[in-house]
């Protein structure tokens, strides 16, 4: 590895300040894969491109080349129906709750869309006609990608289902483009979680899955607070399959389904 542990620290505190994430020592090789195509951008190759990327970039004081780094680092892996759980869960046990009502639903650290596509596509087949979907992530380039709705025959390979593919998706060139009239249930946006949630009103459903674990105990509690006032009571919860709310918040109660970590905001009913 050629990331110095002074440098690893600098990106890890950097990253915490302006998201925070917690990058910890051991994932210096992270760093090295994340901020690489940074470097070569600037024309630095070898083994200690990054080491200098950081120090004559970043250390400088670059206020872009921080947002750049930021966002480099926080950029999460994502699929089509990822984990597959949730999105069961959404179409069995949350959809009925509403009975015909109109869900507003927000998929926060949405990276490049396919969550929220995903979620479009549960709600289409389920026959749902009242709804919209706000969409945020912290990474304005990755907010900009899922907006235009474009894939690759690669990015529709991962866990997309061929009937899926041909009911919401058609052929744009070389890529694959979503359905104009899902997309247009859609509304994308860049967020910090660190920020009160966008928008106004109330979300019936927040999807904040696999974010949580990146943070520690009182960054948890302080998102978790910030939802109570944006969450109608009795609207769901779903997090990644790692996380709860147990011991970090009272004020969710788990749902009781055959998989998937979904809670719901004590106090009334959705």
């Amino acid at each position: 590895m050629t990331v110095s542990t002074q440098s690893f620290t600098y990106v890890s505190d950097l990253v915490r300040t302006h998201s925070a994430i917690q990058i910890n020592p051991g994932k210096e090789y992270l760093v090295e894969s994340r901020l690489g195509p940074l470097a070569r951008e600037k024309g630095l190759t070898g083994p200690g491109a990054v080491e200098s990327y950081v120090q004559r970039y970043v250390r400088g004081g670059s206020s872009t080349e921080v947002v750049r780094v930021v966002e480099a680092m926080t950029t999460n892996e994502t699929s089509w129906f990822r984990d597959t759980a949730p999105f069961t869960a959404l179409r069995q046990a949350i959809v009925p709750a509403f009975a015909g009502a109109e869900m507003r639903i927000w998929s926060a650290a949405c990276s490049t869309g396919q969550e929220p596509y995903s979620i479009a596509m549960v709600l289409r087949d389920a026959g749902v006609q009242r709804y919209s979907i706000l969409a945020t992530d912290l990474n304005a380039t990755v907010v900009e990608r899922a907006r235009t709705g474009r894939y690759s025959q690669l990015e529709v390979n991962r866990g997309l289902p061929a009937p899926m593919l041909v009911r919401n998706f058609r052929r744009a060139g070389a890529e694959w483009e979503v359905d104009p009239a899902l997309r247009r249930s859609l509304t994308f946006e860049k967020h910090n979680l660190l920020t009160p949630p966008p928008g106004s009103g109330l979300f019936d459903v927040v999807f904040m899955r696999n974010v949580l674990i990146y943070f520690d105990l009182p960054t948890k509690r302080s998102i978790l607070a910030r939802l109570h006032r944006r969450v109608r009571p009795g609207g769901f919860l779903v997090l990644g399959a790692a996380e709860t709310t147990v011991g970090v918040d009272p004020a969710w109660e788990r749902v009781d389904v055959t998989q998937g970590s979904i809670y719901r905001l004590r106090g009334g009913s959705a």
